[in-house]
């Protein structure tokens, strides 16, 4: 049953909606006060790590185990790193901001976080001078 749980979870997060209509986490996400995403965030982040802890624990390190970690999991632990230094409320504000690119607006929610994840990581106090550094982080010579 866990393994079916794990499935379903994995085929849920990569699965991909048409291009003319809003994926059910982003409509969801929207719908939410900043109170509420918060907790959603953290939420998320904890079944990721649950997810893979339970993917190790049944089928080992195999190849699902090794392609989760790569695509998810690996991610999110560096995020739960970032919560030391950044609150939770940063994060959600950086997803709000993905989500506000009309682009964006119905990406999969691993890419806000992976766009949240990045600011975290930027240096700079605000948000303008984080997005002017991992700008000239991007065009710095020798970067591939």
């Amino acid at each position: 049953m866990k393994k079916i749980i794990v499935l379903f979870t994995l085929s849920f997060l990569s699965a991909q909606v048409g291009e003319g209509t809003l994926s059910p986490v982003v409509t969801y996400w929207r719908t939410l006060a900043h109170e509420e995403k918060e907790v959603f965030l953290f939420s998320y982040l904890t079944q990721v790590y649950e997810t893979h802890s339970e993917l190790k624990n049944s089928v080992g390190y195999g190849e699902i185990t090794e392609w989760y970690y790569e695509n998810r999991a690996e991610m999110i632990y560096g995020i739960f790193d970032q919560l030391e230094l950044v609150k939770v409320s940063e994060m959600v504000r950086w997803v709000d901001e993905f989500y506000s690119h009309g682009e964006y607006a119905n990406r999969p929610f691993i890419e806000a976080l992976e766009f949240a994840y990045r600011f975290a990581e930027a240096s700079g106090a605000n948000m303008w001078e984080k997005y002017e550094n991992l700008k000239f982080d991007k065009i710095k010579p020798g970067k591939d």
